[in-house]
């Protein structure tokens, strides 16, 4: 027996004539496949909803569950304040500054120098600068001219207590992430003071012999690197309590090295490595009893 199609839809047996009962619907038609599908449906929007609605996006309506796409604003971060990077010089002198005025009152100086057309170009009050391999920093700007403050460490350690109006010290600006390092690692952290004992002049260039307190002659060794007024120079011959440099012309015409006679003090400033290795190894022998 076979189904065919009859009279308002309406399947009738091939033989007979009679009304047949009607065939089971297929499983896709059925309520439970409508059921399930609803289901899915609902699901996979809830899915959808959650994944691009953040956190407390979600609204509860008088009728129902509604879903509601809201932007959250985003909590601003608490940045905490760091402090600088401390200053950097690399020991090349860039020229040489004129003392304008020192008011000394009591163990507190205020030093003002004027500096080379477009040298303090967008200088900023608090930026550091190396005057004869000191760490000073700018309190006060107009036009070429600078102001610095000078404590009393500042006055018993370096040589900018004997300035007068008209004298020259070297200067030069913090380096910049990205400069030629061309000397050495300078901090402008000045050790000791040294007076020049001796000048030779040649055709060519000039010995100068320095004596200072003998217990740091330990960290100057030939060969190796110190900073003279700022100047990072290579050393040449040592001794206790003395070692020697020798000048090019370009040194001594750029730095104030041009107006130094036997008698006058210098700055100088230790090469950190160098002091960090003596000190490591002696600390290290002490320890072992050697």
């Amino acid at each position: 027996e076979g189904w065919v199609p009859g009279s308002r839809g309406e399947r009738l047996r091939a033989k007979g004539g009679q009304q047949a009962p009607r065939p089971p619907a297929p499983i896709f038609l059925g309520p439970h496949f409508v059921c399930v599908a609803f289901v899915v449906v609902v699901v996979m929007s809830l899915c959808a909803a959650i994944a691009v609605v953040p956190a407390g996006g979600f609204k509860r309506a008088c009728r129902g569950t509604v879903l509601e796409r809201r932007v959250v604003a985003a909590k601003p971060c608490r940045r905490r304040s760091v402090a600088g990077p401390t200053a950097l010089f690399t020991g090349l002198v860039q020229g040489t500054a004129d003392v304008v005025s020192f008011d000394s009152v009591g163990d507190f100086a205020r030093l003002k120098l004027t500096f080379p057309p477009g040298t303090l170009s967008g200088i900023l009050i608090g930026a550091s600068v190396s005057c004869n391999g000191t760490c000073l920093t700018v309190v006060e700007t107009a036009g070429d001219t600078a102001s610095f403050d000078l404590i009393v460490e500042t006055l018993r350690a370096t040589n900018l207590g004997e300035l007068l109006p008209g004298s020259k010290v070297n200067f030069e600006r913090s380096a910049r992430v990205g400069d030629e390092i061309g000397g050495h690692t300078v901090s402008g952290h000045v050790h000791v003071q040294a007076k020049i004992v001796e000048q030779v002049d040649t055709e060519n260039n000039r010995m100068v012999m320095f004596e200072l307190d003998s217990k740091w002659s330990k960290y100057i060794l030939p060969k190796g690197f110190v900073a003279v007024d700022g100047c990072s120079l290579t050393v040449g011959e040592t001794s206790a309590g003395r070692f020697n440099v020798w000048l090019i012309p370009e040194t001594i015409r750029q730095t104030v090295f041009d107006g130094k006679n036997v008698g006058s003090t210098v700055n100088i400033e230790i090469e950190s490595q160098t002091q960090a290795i003596v000190d490591t190894i002696e600390r290290v022998l002490a320890e072992k009893g050697l």
